[in-house]
């Protein structure tokens, strides 16, 4: 490795054709990254986005009708009716639940999908100005 000349005054100078090299930082900061970058610029599918809520959702939607069905069961056959009248309602509840935090998981993700794009807008425009 080469050592750069140092000036007079005893602080270290590098030449003018070193400071003009740019890094690969960004780059490999972006592929070793675990989560999201604001420079993966990667479309993804709306599946791809939306799958965890919209399970979410299908299930609390089954769990709350399979709570229901249970809850009418105690209308309509005598025997067991305890055990109808206490396990419907926490199947009604735990659906309700599930279907709750779906629909309101998925403005969440529509809020954070509109806030990479404003950054990734920013981010292109930081990188015009700056990069010149």
């Amino acid at each position: 490795m080469e050592i750069p000349p140092k000036s007079p005054d005893g602080s270290e100078k590098f030449p003018q054709s070193k400071e003009l090299i740019t890094s690969n930082t960004g780059s490999t900061l972006c592929m070793s990254s675990r989560s999201e970058s604001v420079w993966t610029s990667a479309s993804r599918s709306k599946w791809d986005i939306y799958h965890k809520p919209v399970i979410v959702v299908s299930v609390g939607a089954a769990i709350f009708l399979f709570g229901m069905v249970i809850t009418s069961l105690s209308c309509f056959l005598p025997q067991n009716k305890d055990v109808y009248k206490m396990c419907g309602p926490a199947f009604l509840s735990l659906g309700l639940m599930l279907l709750v935090c779906g629909l309101v998981w998925i403005p969440i993700i529509r809020k954070k999908q509109k806030q990479r794009q404003k950054s990734q807008f920013l981010q292109s425009l930081k990188s015009f100005f700056f990069n010149r």
